[in-house]
């Protein structure tokens, strides 16, 4: 339910001072571990996309950065949201359900979902969206340290995965705490130029999880959040790898590694045909008909842009009889 009027303001971003408000991480996560980096402010100022560090990571219009869960039961065990900054909450949304979008509901009028704004000082203003239903913890006029709790990472409103959208403002204009400058340039140097803290490094693909099954688990399965197993029987109907990331642009490279007792080494090679934000690949074989050799599986994913390997994933399994 509506207790306040939250405000999106849609206006075009200009430079602002730097260095005029730090803001902690928002979200209680390990970034690179637990949570990552999904979008990031859109710094074209056209009809195309282009990230902070010139990247696929945004998309046409965003005006925040997007703090991302990798799967749904992980933002059902809870995951908290805390004010990135000191201020005074000037407004709050609730009530809105989860994953509403993705399940064909109209969000229009409601895009942020379940969210707080703050009042940061000095013509600063943070925004905080899509939390989850129900645990929004601060109340309009409530003054909030930085780190002080204001509810949980969730996926209402105009969500298709759980996150949290952080949008930061000055004086009503959109700024890229990666770079407060709102260069049109490419930022080489991100960690000289952000608002945060403490520095959050650019990663502009990764993998979120890697996984061995005995036959290939859908990508629902794998969103929702499918454990690795850590067992398999030898006997199974195949030895799959399954791999899911982020920030995929067409024409990287996947190389998938699979060794094991006696010498047994596979090897699949795919070139992904399209960018994509969240991408899920497998590769495996039949299970032959004695069966696999008992003992310790490894498997080793790398993904290559233009030569150069830029993310890369190792995971053991145990196969018995």
């Amino acid at each position: 339910m509506w207790r306040a009027t939250l405000v999106c303001f849609l206006v075009p971003a200009l430079p602002c001072m730097a260095g005029t408000i730090s803001l902690n991480l928002p979200v209680e996560c390990t970034l690179g571990k637990s949570c990552y980096i999904q979008n990031y402010v859109d710094r074209d100022p056209g009809p195309g996309t282009r990230d902070v560090g010139c990247g696929t990571l945004s998309y046409n219009g965003h005006k925040g950065t997007d703090f991302a869960l990798p799967t749904v039961a992980a933002m059902r065990a809870g995951v908290k949201v805390r004010a990135a900054a000191p201020g005074t909450v000037r407004a709050v949304r609730d009530g809105e359900p989860d994953r509403a979008f993705v399940d064909g509901a109209s969000v229009a009028g409601r895009e942020c979902g379940n969210g707080v704004v703050i009042e940061d000082g000095d013509g600063w203003e943070t925004q905080y969206c899509h939390m989850r239903d129900g645990s929004i913890s601060v109340k309009p006029g409530q003054v909030v340290a930085a780190g002080d709790v204001l509810g949980l990472v969730g996926q209402s409103g105009k969500a298709e995965f759980p996150h949290l959208h952080l949008s930061l403002r000055h004086d009503g204009k959109t700024v890229d705490p990666f770079d407060p400058d709102m260069r049109q340039a490419c930022a080489t140097d991100i960690a000289a130029q952000e608002l945060w803290a403490e520095p959050i490094a650019y990663i502009p693909t990764g993998v979120l999880q890697l996984g061995f099954a005995s036959q290939p688990p859908s990508y629902d399965a794998v969103k929702q959040g499918l454990a690795p197993e850590a067992t398999l029987p030898a006997d199974g109907p195949a030895l799959v790898v399954w791999l899911y990331g982020f920030g995929a642009q067409t024409g990287d490279q996947i190389k998938t590694r699979i060794t094991g007792p006696d010498g047994l080494s596979l090897a699949h090679d795919a070139e992904l045909k399209k960018t994509q934000a969240l991408f899920f690949q497998f590769f495996g074989r039949k299970t032959p008909a004695d069966g696999w050799p008992a003992g310790r599986y490894r498997a080793q994913v790398e993904i290559l842009r233009a030569g150069d390997v830029i993310a890369q994933r190792t995971l053991e399994v145990t196969l018995t009889r």
